[in-house]
């Protein structure tokens, strides 16, 4: 079974090379700072004693005050797994730091949270709705999405094919 690496132990294994990067620590989480987000990535997974060599999923929760973009990380030959969330403040345009550069896996997870709750990667090769189409109006996944006429988005939709 894989061994959960807790928020305290991650937060102190990330203070130890950046000290100012942890901004709250949970008991099964740490949330960073969006400055230091790629280089405690790239640092995880470098490193040859934490070795976050796989993003197993990146999503997004929108709290209607914040969205907050959620890593899940696994170290396949420590079978270790970590949480690290990301907090983005502003509901017309809210980004995040992409991390495509530390691992692959997150091009479309990045491109699917983007589609699905609007919330931008700087940095991203290739930033573009990915399950809708292009002029869909709004994110089906925002708590405020049931603000938009649906019948429109209907009438748009067969207007597409």
């Amino acid at each position: 079974m894989t061994a959960v690496m807790t928020g305290p132990a991650l937060a102190e294994a990330i203070q130890g090379a950046f000290p100012t990067a942890v901004a709250e620590v949970y008991g099964d989480a740490v949330v960073l700072d969006a400055a230091a987000l790629v280089d405690v990535c790239q640092f995880l997974k470098d490193a040859p004693d934490l070795a976050f060599d796989y993003m197993a999923s990146l999503t997004a929760v929108d709290y209607l005050d914040y969205f907050e973009v959620v890593y899940h990380l696994l170290s396949l030959g420590h079978n270790r797994s970590a949480v690290l969330k990301l907090r983005c403040y502003g509901r017309k345009a809210p980004h995040a730091p992409s991390v495509t550069s530390v691992w692959k896996a997150a091009d479309f997870q990045e491109r699917e949270v983007f589609d699905l709750f609007g919330i931008g990667f700087d940095g991203h090769p290739d930033l573009r709705r990915i399950m809708l189409f292009e002029g869909f109006p709004g994110h089906p996944l925002r708590k405020d999405f049931l603000e938009f006429d649906h019948r429109k988005i209907a009438a748009m939709a067969s207007e597409a094919e």
